[in-house]
């Protein structure tokens, strides 16, 4: 069995949590909505994620809607005392499965009451206001009313820790003048590096840094020269392109998807690949080319 306790732990919330977690989003049906293909499968990834180590999942309500975290909610509730769920509001879908953008004070307190009523929770350990922006990069903007509204939320007791989704440096700096911000949770890959220099700020304020399409998402990550490394270190591209995240810096926290349990455990692997200076010189190469 794949286990997560290698790579260390990174403090999120004020708690220690494993730097490989787990993200929902994949356990919804295609195109984040509707019910999974196969829901017995669904809760079995749950499950052999906590087994194996796991204590951070990502999701949110708006994934399905509803439906991860009634999954979650279904196959690990009660929940084990170390799992921190970090949830997201600021989105709502339309009947058609489209991304709406829910921005105000009411649509934000609404989703963090949906939130725990589907995951069966008194308060959300962690919170991430999501900005639509351009859907996967940032646009600069205010946050000024979504981030207070939150906090207001937060000192309702029913929030414990805020965390910015798709945000830029400007944005964060704004609402950590607002609220503690624990997190955030960007577009940052191998060959996605507009973050690089806010990721090496955050580390040195002790935020963590969450990447989404840790593997390209929707168009995942194609090089040569990375698939000729993986053949040499005996590992798939996508496992080393998770451990160079790993090792990129110390705030990195993962949250790969998946439906499957293999390529669950496939993705767990990755967090035992040891990259030696050579190997993250080859790799950096890789991302400038790219950038």
């Amino acid at each position: 069995m794949s286990k997560v306790t290698v790579t260390g732990t990174f403090s999120l919330a004020g708690r220690p949590v494993r730097r490989m977690g787990y993200g929902a989003m994949q356990l919804a049906g295609p195109g984040v909505f509707g019910p999974p293909k196969d829901r017995a499968a669904a809760l079995a990834v749950l499950r052999e994620a906590v087994a194996s180590g796991v204590n951070h999942i990502d999701t949110s309500d708006f994934y399905g809607p509803h439906v991860t975290n009634q999954l979650i909610r279904e196959a690990l509730h009660p929940y084990p005392d170390d799992l921190v769920i970090v949830t997201k509001v600021g989105a709502t879908r339309g009947s058609d499965g489209a991304w709406l953008p829910a921005l105000e004070p009411a649509d934000i307190e609404r989703g963090v009451h949906d939130n725990l009523r589907n995951l069966g929770l008194d308060a959300l350990d962690v919170v991430n206001m999501r900005f639509m922006g351009s859907i996967h990069e940032p646009a600069e903007g205010s946050v000024e009313k979504q981030v207070t509204a939150l906090a207001e939320l937060q000192q309702r007791g029913l929030v414990r820790h805020i965390g910015l989704s798709n945000a830029t440096a400007a944005q964060i700096d704004e609402a950590r003048g607002i609220a503690e911000v624990v997190c955030v949770q960007n577009h940052y890959n191998l060959v996605h590096r507009d973050d690089d220099a806010l990721l090496d700020d955050l580390a040195s304020k002790g935020i963590a840094y969450v990447p989404f399409f840790p593997l390209g998402g929707f168009t995942p990550i194609q090089s040569s020269a990375l698939s000729d490394i993986a053949r040499t270190l005996g590992a798939t591209p996508m496992q080393v392109a998770l451990a160079w995240l790993l090792h990129r810096s110390p705030n990195i926290l993962l949250i790969p998807g998946t439906s499957s349990t293999v390529h669950l455990h496939e993705n767990l692997q990755a967090a035992q690949l040891n990259l030696t200076a050579d190997v993250l010189d080859e790799l950096d190469a890789i991302g400038k080319a790219q950038g």
